[in-house]
């Protein structure tokens, strides 16, 4: 015996328009306010790494320098750049609570209003 699926929601004329979403002026804003944190982010990120990286092969006096004992600033450095990503996370996290997600949420009610049923709903 064949397994139901649950209905799904339609909208008053039965479909969206994704291209007319995309180019809405919500979804360009959330798409400009993404983009404004991530790219700039990503860019400092990867020079960070790769500063890193570089001085691990290059520079092996400064990295080998001692600080406390057997650790040294190559091992604070490296350590660093896990810090650095769990901190970068967490700005993300908080950054798209505030910024990100009241559009995103006012996008999703108003594509519900239309018809378009969450992916939870359609399974």
């Amino acid at each position: 015996m064949a397994e139901e699926q649950p209905p799904t929601r339609q909208g008053p004329t039965g479909h969206v328009d994704f291209q007319e979403v995309q180019r809405s002026p919500q979804l360009q804003e959330l798409r400009k306010r993404q983009r404004s944190f991530i790219f700039p982010m990503a860019a400092a990120f990867l020079i960070w790494y790769f500063a890193y990286v570089l001085l691990a092969d290059y520079a092996h006096g400064f990295m080998s320098t001692p600080v406390i004992g057997n650790i040294n600033v190559g091992l604070i450095l490296g350590l660093l750049q896990f810090v650095s990503t769990f901190g970068i996370t967490m700005w993300y996290v908080s950054y798209a609570n505030r910024r990100l997600d009241p559009i995103a949420s006012e996008i999703r009610t108003e594509l519900e209003a239309q018809g378009v049923s969450r992916p939870e709903e359609t399974r």
